[in-house]
């Protein structure tokens, strides 16, 4: 049996093993059963697929004893078993535990000013047509975990924020993994805005116990007309874990979106972000640093569709590779032939502190039309010489040198954070980072203040 035919194997045992039900509504046991027939079909991403060339199946299929947790656990409150590291951003916190939303009494909450938020799975059972308006609607992109995902998910998160309502705070989902069963975890998140409309999301991803676990997470996101979303991904798991994330995002004229991911810690990671700009003036940037060490793998792996005129996508990607630690950026700008004025940028850069450490970075275009204007770019080298021996020669010893241009290179990414507290808060778990008192099989960043935080989670202040 190949490499490829035990992977697929893998994955359709738990199709075969698991059901996942969300009501009796039919059109959403169709999408399930969809999905499981577009398993069959097409199966994993094949090496032939740039963006999964050099993906290590191997470390996934390594363990056979992965399981679904099909039930929530006990409530019980979050502060109980949770330190968030974030806590200063005042944001309104979900949180889901082992992919089940975390809640006492409701899943779900409808505001006076028409913003709902909370369970997706709720969301289907009171507002099905609603949901169904977008769940699993974006196919830019198609592949079987995917497919896993759509066939298998728990939980996830929901929210609705309808035309020319603007979230004053932000929003905070919080996925943490604590158990001593080696889970399969397939979280689904849908957020909606409407036209006019705008809100903040921070999206964290942390681990408590350092069991293997396996997280296959989907996440929707539609923005309207004139609207503006930002979204924060913060992703610091154990050595054991593997972390594989699908963000899928459709805008509509003149809408503005900007996403910012920070990889602190993780066995293997691989983040795909793919995006269509479906109608005139919309604007997407896309950030990202990533920090490894030791034998750590990250992959980064983003998809622009220009469909439209006069539209504008960024992107900037940074990375610090340490030990034996490898890392891809793949960054694929299609603009087709009717999207005239097209603007398109990409940069990728990596720092490689050891021979050994290992990077492959491919940023390419892909125009159809003839009226644009794109580059790319893409450095992989080591600290700059003549940088240090001006810090050395200024009394500053070479290990307080390094650091002191790695947190340099690493801060262009943190300062588009545009949550000032946020943005705060990221460039010192960066600094503690690179001077590595975060130490991802151990402790995870939770561990570094002790204060003792809690927080609502039955009705945070989300008016408008």
């Amino acid at each position: 049996m190949t490499q490829l035919e035990d992977i697929n194997r893998f994955f359709s045992d738990f199709l075969t093993s698991y059901t996942i039900s969300n009501g009796s509504n039919p059109y959403f046991k169709a999408l399930r059963k969809e999905a499981v027939e577009q398993f069959y079909r097409q199966g994993v991403p094949e090496r032939d697929n740039e963006m999964w060339r050099e993906m290590k199946w191997d470390f996934i299929v390594q363990n056979k004893k992965y399981s679904i947790q099909t039930e929530p656990n006990e409530y019980q409150p979050v502060e109980n078993y949770f330190q968030c590291a974030t806590e200063d951003i005042h944001a309104d916190m979900f949180t889901f535990l082992n992919g089940w939303y975390v809640h006492k009494q409701a899943p779900l909450t409808l505001f006076p000013n028409g913003i709902l938020v909370g369970s997706l799975r709720e969301a289907i059972l009171q507002y099905p047509e609603l949901v169904a308006t977008y769940l699993a609607k974006n196919k830019e992109i198609s592949n079987g975990l995917i497919d896993t995902n759509q066939a298998l998910w728990q939980d996830g998160f929901f929210a609705y924020i309808p035309d020319h309502i603007h979230v004053k705070r932000p929003i905070q989902i919080v996925y943490i993994v604590n158990s001593d069963q080696h889970l399969f975890i397939q979280p689904r998140n849908l957020i909606c805005l409407g036209e006019n409309a705008s809100v903040q999301i921070v999206h964290c991803d942390d681990s408590l116990e350092c069991k293997e676990t396996l997280i296959n997470t989907v996440t929707e996101i539609y923005v309207g007309k004139d609207s503006h979303c930002d979204y924060y991904k913060l992703e610091n798991k154990d050595n054991q874990s593997t972390l594989i994330n699908h963000l899928l995002i459709q805008q509509q004229g003149a809408s503005k979106v900007n996403t910012n991911t920070t990889v602190f810690n993780g066995g293997m990671v691989h983040n795909t972000i793919a995006v269509s700009l479906n109608e005139p003036k919309a604007e997407v940037n896309t950030n990202g640093l990533y920090l490894v060490d030791k034998n750590q793998d990250i992959s980064n792996c983003l998809f622009i569709k220009h469909h439209a005129p006069d539209c504008k996508s960024n992107q900037l990607y940074k990375g610090i590779l340490d030990d034996k630690a490898k890392a891809k950026f793949i960054g694929h700008v299609l603009v087709e032939k009717d999207a005239q004025k097209t603007e398109a940028h990409q940069t990728n850069r990596n720092i490689l502190l050891t021979d050994e450490a290992d990077v492959l970075s491919k940023p390419f275009l892909e125009i159809y039309a003839d009226d644009v204007k794109c580059s790319h770019g893409s450095t992989v080298g080591q600290l700059d010489e003549e940088a240090m021996f001006y810090l050395r020669s200024r009394g500053i010893c070479t290990t307080n040198a390094r650091i002191l241009l790695m947190h340099a290179f690493a801060g262009e990414v943190v300062d588009k954070i545009n949550i000032e507290a946020l943005s705060e808060r990221t460039e010192r778990l960066v600094r503690k980072r690179l001077t590595g008192e975060i130490i991802s099989c151990k402790n995870c960043m939770q561990a570094c203040d002790k204060k003792n935080i809690s927080f609502e989670i039955e009705l945070p202040d989300l008016q408008a």
